[in-house]
């Protein structure tokens, strides 16, 4: 089974990083976000990966291309050129790279994806979460109902903490909870061939016209994920990630 990545977007709210490269290249713990991702869904036996790109794709191919040389011990004859690779430390991930337009949309991104996805039930996320839903559970879930797309529901960090009082007295205090706020889509879908119906083009968002019709035919579930899992929209978000990282605390890594 594929697994396709949305790494085209401009990230605005992370410009900060996202001058030089797209966000999905942003680094956590020296290594780029996509890269933890892909990480996630290896650990899963997912590993043959289909890449929007758009934005800097540049960048995203070129770590591609380097990635298996910088993960492996090399011979190098200055004479004529010629590279040979040692040992290769790197992962056994198959990794088509495709351009879908700078300005494409989300889910004209999907629609630009689907002559690589081969006719098949494909897995899909955005190139800036982590999480570590269980991609088994997630699977079992979506043939379980027969239906054409499930997403994965998550529960927000919060961001200002929590609070219940009555009377002017506090009886709970909670300061920045994972889940107490309600349920949003999170990504990590699995969909069948039959989306793409829903799909018209480049300028079609998925989180508008496609799942909005798709839950108005029956076509959509969520299945609910109550652990962890966090965007990296902003700097804030960053650095939060990176703390978590740094502190070897960090729950998306599912991998050895």
């Amino acid at each position: 089974m594929k697994v396709a990545i949305l790494a085209g977007g401009v990230g605005t709210r992370l410009v900060e990083e996202t001058e030089i490269k797209p966000k999905p290249m942003v680094e956590i713990g020296g290594r780029p976000i996509l890269w933890h991702i892909m990480q996630h869904y290896s650990q899963y036996r997912y590993k043959n990966f289909v890449i929007a790109l758009g934005y800097k794709g540049e960048v995203i191919k070129k770590y591609m291309v380097d990635y298996c040389s910088l993960n492996s011990n090399l011979t190098v004859n200055l004479a004529n050129g010629e590279v040979k690779k040692q040992l290769h430390h790197g992962e056994d991930w198959m990794v088509e790279l495709i351009d879908t337009g700078i300005s494409t949309l989300t889910g004209g991104r999907i629609k630009r994806l689907q002559p690589y996805l081969e006719n098949e039930t494909f897995m899909l996320t955005w190139g800036d979460g982590v999480s570590n839903v269980d991609l088994d559970a997630l699977l079992k879930f979506h043939r379980s109902h027969g239906k054409l797309a499930t997403l994965t529901a998550v529960h927000p960090p919060a961001r200002f903490g929590h609070l219940d009082f009555s009377n002017g007295q506090v009886s709970e205090f909670t300061e920045k909870p994972q889940t107490r706020e309600g349920w949003i889509n999170g990504a990590f879908f699995v969909l069948e061939p039959g989306i793409f119906d829903y799909i018209e083009g480049d300028d079609t968002q998925w989180e508008r016209g496609p799942l909005e019709n798709l839950a108005k035919d029956g076509q959509l579930m969520a299945y609910r994920h109550t652990d962890f899992w966090q965007c990296m929209d902003t700097l804030r978000d960053k650095r939060l990630l990176e703390k978590l990282w740094e502190d070897g605390t960090a729950p998306w890594k599912t991998w050895s």
